[in-house]
């Protein structure tokens, strides 16, 4: 996927531009490791001390990060940065997280449906396959639920085929594990989760992208509400011990 660069014009500005556009086509995803200076210099017929140049500037642009001793990274969108730091620091409320997940999910649903890819629709089932036969197992798995189901919900998001989702999943990651460790501790929520999962699967399968909005943001505001049923509950018993 590598070319060479040439000599005409500023050469760390086209080194730039070639990790750029190789990034905004998903040949380089977040996290990918860059060749060597030494291979990447061979690679585009340029000297290293350009190499060396074009990283510095992309590093102080945030599109990659350096580990020393490891090598040069493709760094995550900022949004992306921004919001998981948000996570991690709690600034984002409960409903603010779900509200998040109908932006991301529902239109997702709507155009994994209108898609049709069948590979991709095949692996969301796959997953949701793996997920239903985790729900049978007694006493349940919690963690292993927890990573099941979020994997059926990002299977959605890749069938979608859009880059700015997929370039989300990360972050959708964390904010699907963030509501979940609410969510599945409800009384009755794990057989009702599987059937709204059902019915989003159905409709990907029929093609109806209505249907599919409709379902995800159906599941997605009865999860809502049962997380806030859990902390409730959790207040009263509090509540109930402190007395």
């Amino acid at each position: 996927m590598w070319e060479p660069i040439g000599q005409a014009g500023s050469i760390s500005d086209r080194i730039e531009r070639q990790i750029i556009d190789l990034v905004d086509a998903e040949q380089l995803k977040p996290n990918d490791r860059l060749p060597s200076e030494r291979e990447l210099a061979a690679l585009l017929g340029v000297s290293r001390p350009s190499v060396r140049e074009a990283v510095k500037s992309l590093e102080a642009r945030g599109r990659v990060h350096v580990r020393h001793g490891q090598g040069v990274f493709v760094a995550a969108p900022r949004s992306q940065q921004d919001l998981r730091a948000a996570l991690a620091q709690h600034e984002v409320t409960l409903a603010e997280l779900f509200a998040m997940r109908e932006v991301l999910e529902v239109p997702a649903a709507g155009w994994a449906a209108t898609a049709g890819e069948k590979a991709r629709i095949a692996a969301a089932a796959a997953a949701l396959g793996e997920l239903n036969k985790a729900i049978r197992v007694n006493p349940p798995d919690f963690a292993l639920l927890e990573k099941l189901d979020a994997a059926f919900h990002m299977r959605i998001v890749e069938a979608a085929g859009n880059r700015f989702l997929r370039q989300t999943l990360g972050v959708l990651q964390e904010m699907l594990a963030a509501g979940m460790e609410t969510t599945l501790l409800v009384p009755g929520r794990l057989e009702k989760s599987r059937e709204e999962h059902d019915r989003i699967l159905a409709a990907l399968r029929a093609g109806d992208a209505a249907a599919a909005r409709a379902a995800a943001r159906r599941h997605i505001r009865h999860a809502h509400g049962a997380a806030l049923s859990r902390i409730e509950t959790e207040r009263r018993e509090a509540g109930r011990a402190e007395a």
